[in-house]
């Protein structure tokens, strides 16, 4: 199916009006671009394989190799996981504690797993609109709770990434741990829940100013009786709970269930401009080119919203190319991390110390800080931020040298699922919970151990790094470094006789090296 919508995708482009006009080759730069917006840090083996490419066979290829399922093993722990927690007056707090810690480890294994998988992916771009997704369709773990719940999110995140938009809007409304996220399990007749309702308007399909208050109430109304089933945390519908009335919704009436309300949103133009802009503002420039997003969003609507089809239109724009949009975008930490990883064939023995430095930075997976997601772009960078990214890139190219190991295993992130306070007495803001700050503090330490030992067992071959590059001189070499590395010219001019290991320093640590 993948490779059939692929195809598709690569028909419609060809027909269009936009490829009348000669669809150029790539080229080592625009290779590089593209491949550095739609994954995680490419070789330069990666850039050489897509610059004799023309724009629409590059991007059909890359949609052609997108998967709908992981390649890494999740946890085991997740299939013997308990999905209810201990109840009753005389269950004893030390059991409910426990099954609190072992939704936080698996929590954390499970960031672990996919990490692992943004390593090992053979396609790149399918983990990268995973996480798209994720920071679309919000749920996170402090309030879900449930690891086992959070990981099937991500698998159907996953399945859908470059699927059909309006199944995937479906099945979200139904995944459990947005059902409980957005509270739809309060949901039922007589005491409607507004939460779902006004979030898959103003967040999830037509943003701000394109429906009413009345509209949220009726929504909910209609979504009534959405539920779990306690036993397997699978999706249940409760239909005596559901208000099956008459409702009325952006001018239309009847008796209409949640799926019908999803159904009058996707036939709303305002739905396609917005999921448009989101990919537009991701993958080419903060700045929205409104007419350049009226006809793809058009685009997207004929196509009955075929993702590959937006995308592919976007990725395959003159826009998307165009020198005004070199260096625009700033990258997650998830891309920072995962890219240098990626870029330098580190190969770490486990992934989550990696996903502690993200989270480090301000991206914790699994755990945006509220239902709009990270605000993404220069929101970034700050100057505590940026020092941990610093950090990172510092310690991960250094080959031998773990003097800067301590400072990067403070970036371990707070603990989930629990309230958090800064420790007074930790000079660094290390965060404990509240009401445990002992036991906090020591299970931080673990943490904080776990991260030097993953950072302890990465090495960085820097000469060899720079061997791959074709040229007479070390010189020539530097220069194909940096082609690869930076999205614009370096801030500082590195010094390009140094010996290799200062050589890719100079141009990580670079604030060129932040941008895509």
């Amino acid at each position: 199916m993948n490779t059939l919508r692929a195809l598709t995708a690569a028909a419609l482009l060809a027909a269009s009006p936009a490829f009348a006009a000669p669809d150029p080759v790539l080229g080592y730069d625009d290779a590089r671009h593209l491949l550095a917006r739609t994954g995680f840090g490419p070789t330069d083996a990666e850039v050489r394989t897509y610059a004799p490419l023309t724009r629409s066979e590059a991007v059909a290829k890359l949609l052609a190799e997108t998967r709908t399922t992981a390649v890494t093993p999740p946890p085991s722990a997740l299939d013997t996981s308990p999905l209810r927690p201990p109840r009753g007056e005389n269950i004893p707090e030390a059991e409910r504690k426990a099954f609190r810690d072992r939704q936080i480890r698996e929590g954390l294994e499970v960031r672990g797993w996919w990490m692992r998988e943004m390593l090992v992916t053979p396609s790149p771009l399918t983990e990268r609109m995973t996480l798209f997704w994720h920071n679309h369709f919000v749920s996170a773990q402090p309030k879900v709770r449930l690891a086992r719940l959070m990981y099937r999110q991500n698998v159907t995140l996953r399945a859908n990434a470059l699927g059909n938009f309006g199944a995937f809007l479906h099945a979200i409304a139904r995944d459990p741990a947005m059902v409980l996220y957005l509270d739809s399990v309060q949901n039922r007749k007589g005491a409607p829940n507004e939460n779902f309702a006004r979030e898959v308007m103003e967040l999830f399909t037509l943003g701000e100013g394109h429906y009413g208050e009345q509209d949220v109430k009726e929504a909910a109304r209609a979504f009534t009786g959405y539920s779990l089933d306690r036993e397997t945390g699978a999706f249940m519908f409760r239909p005596f709970i559901h208000d099956d009335g008459t409702k009325t919704l952006l001018g239309r009436s009847g008796r209409f269930d949640g799926d019908a309300v999803l159904d009058i949103l996707l036939a709303q133009p305002a739905t396609a401009d917005f999921i448009v802009t989101k990919l537009w503002r991701e993958f080419v420039s903060p700045d929205a080119d409104r007419a350049e997003i009226a006809r793809i969003a058009r685009r997207f609507r004929e196509s009955d919203y075929e993702i590959k089809i937006a995308l592919a239109a976007i990725l395959t724009s003159d826009a998307f190319y165009a020198p005004r949009n070199r260096g625009v975008l700033v990258k997650s930490p998830v891309e920072l991390v995962v890219g240098a990883l990626h870029q330098f064939a580190i190969e770490p023995v486990e992934a989550l110390p990696f996903a502690f430095a993200a989270a480090g930075m301000g991206q914790n997976l699994l755990s945006p800080p509220n239902v709009k997601g990270w605000p993404g772009g220069d929101v970034w960078i700050n100057t505590t931020t940026l020092l941990a990214r610093k950090q990172y890139l510092d310690r991960l190219t250094r080959a031998d040298d773990v003097a800067t190991m301590a400072a990067i295993a403070m970036l371990a992130p707070p603990i989930e699922g629990e309230r958090m306070d800064m420790a007074r007495d930790d000079p660094r803001g290390a965060l404990a919970p509240q009401g445990g700050v002992d036991d906090g503090k020591a299970r931080l330490q673990r943490y904080r151990q776990r991260m030097e030992r993953g950072l302890a067992s990465v090495h960085f071959d820097s000469a060899r790094f720079l061997a791959q590059f074709p040229g007479p001189t070390p010189e020539a070499r530097a220069e194909g470094a940096q082609r690869l590395l930076l999205a614009t010219a370096p801030q500082q001019v590195p010094d390009r006789s140094a010996d290799s290991l200062a050589l890719v320093r100079e141009l990580v640590l670079d604030a060129a090296y932040q941008l895509k």
